[in-house]
């Protein structure tokens, strides 16, 4: 039977598989996952919590940050709740599986569609879903490796009263954790979004070059939001990448 010829309930068909397939993936990634998670948690997880964490030895060898190379800084990352570390063991499980297993989930949608698309239009969506998972994984990689760490350190070590002592609930660090890295990883499909908007003639290049003054401000106001202590340095690490993407954007647009 060809694709033309395939009746809707066959399609469904195809749909169903699709995403038992996909089920079957996350739910072997899960379990990988949940075996690998206290080693993974301990050495990656936790890593931004000392001294030890590569950016920080980084930013002290440079010189420019004597603060950063106190050996000091441990932060207890504590709980206080009776199952928390049961259910962040499952969930950071599963949102490890669900970034692995990204590449293959959009393989089975590009499987999926390809066959109601023209030659030339399967050529350029799979190059953008290519494309899409790169930035992907290259926006978790910054999150993780810079924005996560700035933002922790100087929050856990910023004191109101020398008299309070900072105290990071598990449940607040994990969710800080995984919401920056996922924040930045989709914030990095922003070159992508702006050249399939400007292939369905929403937006242009010389349209993105005027606004550029507005997208400015717009960028500091989201990384005010995705950074929220505040500080200048710190919204400059998030702002930097944002506003170089927006400008790699401008180049991929279409004129």
């Amino acid at each position: 039977m060809t694709e033309e010829t395939k009746t809707f309930w066959s399609h469904l068909e195809d749909l169903r598989w699709c995403l038992f397939r996909v089920v079957v993936v996350l739910l072997v990634g899960v379990i990988g996952g949940f075996i690998a998670m206290p080693y993974l948690f301990e050495h990656f997880v936790m890593a931004p919590t000392t001294s030890d964490f590569v950016l920080y030895r980084w930013l002290a060898a440079t010189g420019l940050f004597p603060q950063m190379a106190a050996d000091t800084f441990a932060v207890e990352i504590i709980n206080i709740k009776l199952a928390s570390q049961f259910t962040t063991h499952i969930s950071t499980s599963f949102w490890l599986a669900l970034m692995v297993a990204f590449p293959y989930l959009v393989y089975e949608i590009w499987r999926f569609i390809s066959p109601a698309l023209y030659q030339h239009e399967r050529k350029s969506v799979s190059v953008a879903f290519l494309a899409g998972t790169v930035m992907f994984f290259l926006g978790c990689a910054v999150g993780y490796l810079l924005v996560f760490p700035l933002t922790f350190r100087f929050l856990a070590e910023y004191q109101l009263s020398t008299t309070i002592a900072n105290q990071i609930a598990l449940h607040s660090y994990m969710s800080n954790f995984l919401g920056m890295i996922f924040i930045m990883g989709l914030v990095f499909e922003l070159p992508l979004m702006t050249w399939l908007l400007s292939s369905l003639g929403v937006v242009n290049r010389g349209m993105l070059g005027e606004f550029r003054r507005y997208a400015v401000v717009a960028l500091l106001v989201l990384s005010a939001f995705i950074t929220p202590s505040g500080d200048p340095f710190t919204l400059m690490v998030v702002f930097l990448p944002l506003y170089l993407l927006y400008e790699a954007g401008i180049l991929v647009a279409k004129r």
